[in-house]
C-alpha cells in the first residue's frame, strides 16, 4: 500500500482507469463475436449489420488507447479478410 499522497491519489486514478479500460475491451469483444457469429452464419443482412459497429467499435477501443492501433489494423484487417471470403465464397458458389 501506497504511504504518499501522490501514490495514493495515483493509485485511485490507475483504478478508475484500469475498470474504464476493461469495460471498454469487453465491449469490443463482444462485438468482434457478434460480427463472427454474422460471419460463420453467413446471413449477409447480419454481416451488413454486426461488421461494421464491430469496426467501429474497434476504432473506439484504440483511439482510447485501451488497444493499440496496429493491434486494432490486424483485428480489422481480420475481420474485412473473412468478409471478403465470405462474399467471394457466395458469388462462386451462384
Amino acid at each position: 500500500m501506497a504511504n504518499i499522497k501522490s501514490a495514493i491519489k495515483r493509485n485511485r486514478t490507475n483504478e478508475r482507469n484500469r475498470l474504464r479500460n476493461v469495460a471498454v475491451r469487453t465491449r469490443m469483444r463482444t462485438f468482434i463475436k457478434r460480427a463472427m457469429n454474422a460471419i460463420e452464419s453467413k446471413d449477409t443482412e447480419q454481416v451488413n449489420q454486426a461488421v461494421p459497429t464491430a469496426l467501429s467499435e474497434i476504432d473506439r477501443a484504440a483511439s482510447k488507447g485501451v488497444i493499440h492501433p496496429n493491434s486494432a489494423a490486424r483485428k480489422k484487417a481480420m475481420l474485412q479478410r473473412r468478409v471478403s471470403a465470405l462474399s467471394n465464397s457466395s458469388l462462386s458458389a451462384n
